[in-house]
């Protein structure tokens, strides 16, 4: 796991890191693997990738297009697995990082934060452990999106909020925007902090939507197949 931020400390007590919540939610959807959490914001990174089967590269409040020096840095690294075909799985910012290191845009949405539970068309019925669903519906929280599917790329989740909210290359990297591994209170706590930001009627229509449930396990139960397929 690359973790690519520190929870705010009023949370951390209770979830630890994204990279935990990510490793317990993993574990749920049937994981029985050995993993390492790395924070990338504080210059971690394992000695070498080749022991790891894939990587996994979490959230973040940052930029993925930002010139931060850690953000640069973590660019760097996901190019060279990328050029060795390392098996990578990419969540909100780590979906839009490897986007932009496969050369496509990503940017500010023009249409303003996604937040709440959202809703998206799956076009990927046959994906391992997809069980020919049609919809996907995952906890959301950013102000970014990949703007154009890369190039080489698949398009597995869209909506009219968010064109490119899922996609895979290949057989070795699968990315989504949506947050597989919040559950609705860390959910409610973001809405919270911003809420002045996103506007009343934003904030009151994304936490009633926290209530209508959401398809994390089963998006994970698909990494899992992803990362253990040949």
């Amino acid at each position: 796991m690359l973790d690519n931020d520190v929870l705010d400390p009023a949370v951390a007590a209770t979830y630890t890191s994204y990279g935990e919540m990510f490793a317990r939610l993993l574990r749920d959807a049937g994981a029985d693997w050995s993993v390492d959490v790395f924070n990338t914001t504080q210059g971690q990174y394992p000695a070498s990738f080749d022991d790891y089967g894939a990587v996994l590269l979490t959230g973040s409040r940052a930029d993925s297009f930002s010139q931060e020096a850690w953000v640069l840095e973590l660019r760097q690294r996901v190019e060279q697995l990328l050029q060795a075909k390392k098996k990578l799985v990419g969540v909100c910012f780590g979906h839009q990082l490897i986007a932009l290191c496969l050369g496509a845009k990503v940017g500010r949405a023009p249409q303003g934060w996604g937040t709440g539970c959202m809703r998206y068309q799956w076009h990927a019925p046959d994906l391992a452990q997809s069980q020919g669903r049609s919809e996907i519906a995952l906890l959301a929280s950013h102000q970014d999106q990949v703007l154009e599917l890369p190039q080489g790329a698949t398009l597995l989740a869209s909506s009219a909020f968010c064109p490119v909210a899922a996609f895979a290359v290949g057989e070795h990297v699968l990315c989504v925007q949506g947050h597989p591994e919040f559950v609705e209170d860390y959910s409610a706590y973001l809405l919270n902090k911003r809420r002045e930001q996103l506007g009343e009627a934003h904030y009151t229509a994304s936490t009633n939507s926290l209530a209508l449930g959401h398809d994390g396990l089963q998006m994970a139960r698909m990494m899992v197949a992803f990362v253990e397929s040949a």
